[in-house]
């Protein structure tokens, strides 16, 4: 899916409740990775000047998830380990994004080099 647009952010979460009710997932399961995701499409719009995601279902076993794969080619960030600290902000937020979609996650996982990109993983398992 774009993320180009606000609209695209809000089409994200709606589409992953879809797809993470699809799994099985509970209410709060669902809601904990619609915020994580659209915490991170959010920065894949602000940040990266836009991207995509791609939604994953995932099996693994009897265990049924969802992943998301987030990319964008804008400015990469320098520090990664910097950006995951709770209250660590570039754009005047409270900082606690990448940190509190980290933990509202079962799978994170972010790869960036300065120049080249982004691309954060997260994953919530039933």
């Amino acid at each position: 899916m774009p993320i180009q647009s606000s609209d695209d952010i809000v089409r994200v979460r709606q589409e992953v409740r879809r797809r993470a009710a699809a799994a099985g997932l509970g209410i709060v399961d669902q809601t904990k990775f619609v915020t994580a995701a659209s915490e991170i499409a959010r920065n894949t719009l602000d940040y990266g000047g836009g991207g995509i995601v791609r939604l994953e279902a995932v099996q693994d076993g009897a265990r049924k998830g969802l992943r998301l794969i987030f990319e964008d080619h804008g400015p990469g960030i320098a520090s990664i380990d910097l950006a995951l600290t709770d209250g660590y902000t570039t754009g005047g937020g409270l900082g606690l994004g990448l940190s509190g979609s980290r933990r509202l996650c079962n799978e994170f996982a972010i790869e960036s080099k300065p120049g080249e990109g982004t691309r954060v993983t997260i994953a919530r398992w039933k």
